[in-house]
């Protein structure tokens, strides 16, 4: 190709595109704002001489808090699995086409989630006041068993029935709405193959609906872990109530309320973390490529650049761009 040639094939060329990067004028603006407020919230958490962070420290650990977070932990933990269980068996009415039961699952719920969860703690520390013994025997017959319902709900009971009870109503509804997310034609092809209705639930049903009630239910439970301070109302000593033992004898409220929300959010951050890796595990069955744990984040965050899907990335069976 000779000079005169090359000129006209390079005329006819389109010009080198100029890619110019986009500029996000409002992040920079955002950014500096959110650092000034940053910057001022940590100036007077530390400078503010109310804050008395020698105090914070030395009742940190005091073993009136530590026996208060234990109490909470445990209140927690038991309220979640009565709320849980008793869920499960609520949906499982509510869904039933027996009216019977169907009926008596929508009432427990209307009663358990039109009333305050405090008017219902309190209820249950005042039960004796309603039966003050508990039998067992024939209705207006003979009693086999009796007992004081004092001795038989005690201030730990009292708060764990309010809180277990409470949580049941509203766990029902969300696992009523997990299992009516999984298509109906699932059902009936079990059916078809000859399983039970229970069968089915366990089996089928409640395994897929677990990718929409695990959510939820990890929003209750960290929920729960706060709502045990309403127990404090019916002197139930859980980390809240400790706190409020020691500064009514000390007088140093601030000091004392940080180390209770300290713990609290220590634990609330544990719960979010489990429920990330729970809600992961679940998205399996939904997900190409699951998300990135905190670890796989912070790798690429410092390598600069995305690194390899590896075989934990890739929802087994999907490798290769297939379908459920």
């Amino acid at each position: 190709m000779n000079s005169l040639d090359k000129g006209k094939a390079d005329k006819g060329r389109p010009e080198t595109i100029k890619a110019v990067p986009v500029r996000h004028p409002g992040r920079w603006v955002g950014a500096v704002v959110i650092a000034v407020l940053a910057a001022m919230l940590l100036s007077a958490l530390f400078t503010n001489p109310a804050f008395k962070w020698d105090i914070v420290g030395k009742y940190l650990f005091h073993d009136s808090i530590v026996h208060g977070m234990l109490v909470t932990l445990e209140l927690t933990a038991l309220a979640m699995v009565m709320g849980v269980v008793g869920g499960i068996i609520l949906a499982v009415m509510r869904l039933s086409p027996n009216p019977l039961l169907s009926g008596t699952a929508w009432i427990y719920i209307w009663i358990f989630r039109g009333t305050p969860v405090l008017v219902q703690l309190v209820f249950w520390n005042f039960l004796g006041l309603i039966w003050a013994r508990l039998s067992i025997g024939v209705p207006w017959g003979p009693e086999f068993w009796s007992e004081s319902t004092n001795v038989l709900i005690p201030t730990f009971v009292a708060a764990l029935l309010g809180l277990g009870l409470n949580e049941a109503a509203y766990m029902a509804e969300i696992v009523r709405g997990g299992i009516q997310s999984v298509d109906e034609g699932q059902s009936e092809a079990s059916h078809a193959l000859g399983m039970s209705r229970f069968t089915t639930m366990r089996r089928i049903v409640l395994p897929q609906a677990m990718r929409v009630i695990i959510p939820p239910t990890g929003n209750e439970t960290i929920s729960m872990l706060k709502t045990t301070s309403l127990v404090s109302v019916i002197s139930l000593e859980e980390i809240f109530r400790a706190g409020q033992v020691i500064y009514s004898r000390t007088y140093q409220n601030i000091p004392i309320l940080i180390v209770v929300s300290l713990w609290y959010l220590f634990f609330t951050s544990l719960l979010t973390i489990g429920q990330y890796y729970i809600e992961r595990y679940y998205a399996r069955g939904s997900n190409r490529t699951l998300p990135p744990t905190p670890l796989q984040r912070l790798r690429r965050m410092f390598a600069g650049k995305s690194t390899p899907k590896t075989k934990t990335d890739v929802v087994p069976g999907l490798e290769g761009g297939g379908h459920l």
